[in-house]
């Protein structure tokens, strides 16, 4: 992948630093306001039971941890990992009456949990922004149980010759509506670009394939805008 050369973990911090109270309008300016549509999704995907055990990384504001326990009947356990602490403190803020949800502050390159533990592993519109795809995956392999599922929510390659050049000129106008409505293209220039240079659908298959992942596949969303990926632990 053509990786900006500045440490990414440096340069994300400070973009979400910057628009960590204003999160939830930043993902409805990146996906034309339907990315709760396109996270409900992914747990209907996964059709998780009562008790099971969930990690969400890169949780931002606990979209997919709230989709979780209302799907199991705030019967199961959720732990939210988010590399910004300010996105932590939000989430604490938003999520203050969801119980069984714990927070940790760790990038997904080395996370201080337990081998074995989950039954899912979930990131939605975080593994693009990863340090280290490689060591990520391992880790996410690393902490599910046997039989254990990772999925994976992110912006991808429109297939549509068309869509993709009405949805790329979108993306330009981007920064633009950042900077007007909260005062700072900056952080939405990085995060246009995150986009533009991530892997296809079939690169991140394989990625996932390589780092020990069974059963790969994906499902295209919104005309391949994004895509949702599933690997298996076995």
């Amino acid at each position: 992948m053509k990786n900006l050369n500045q440490s990414k973990n440096t340069r994300v911090n400070k973009v979400f630093n910057s628009v960590f109270d204003k999160y939830d309008l930043m993902n409805d300016l990146m996906s034309l306001g339907i990315h709760r549509l396109w996270k409900k999704k992914l747990i209907d995907w996964i059709n998780p039971s009562i008790n099971n055990n969930f990690l969400d990384m890169s949780s931002g504001t606990g979209d997919l941890a709230r989709e979780f326990m209302q799907r199991v009947n705030f019967e199961g356990e959720v732990t939210c990992v988010e590399p910004n602490i300010n996105m932590i403190s939000a989430g604490k803020k938003r999520l203050k009456g969801f119980k069984n949800i714990k927070w940790v502050c760790s990038p997904a390159e080395k996370i201080p949990l337990e081998n074995e533990t989950f039954d899912f592993y979930a990131v939605s519109f975080g593994i693009r922004n990863f340090q280290d795809i490689n060591k990520s995956l391992n880790e996410a392999l690393r902490v599910l149980k046997p039989g254990g599922r990772f999925i994976c929510l992110e912006f991808s390659k429109v297939e549509n010759e068309l869509l993709e050049k009405v949805y790329r000129i979108y993306s330009k106008t981007i920064p633009y509506l950042g900077k007007y409505l909260v005062g700072d293209s900056a952080p939405y220039d990085y995060l246009v670009k995150s986009i533009e240079d991530f892997y296809s659908q079939d690169e991140l298959s394989g990625i996932l394939r390589k780092n020990g992942f069974s059963e790969v596949e994906y499902r295209n969303l919104s005309g391949g805008i994004v895509a949702i990926h599933s690997g298996w632990k076995i």
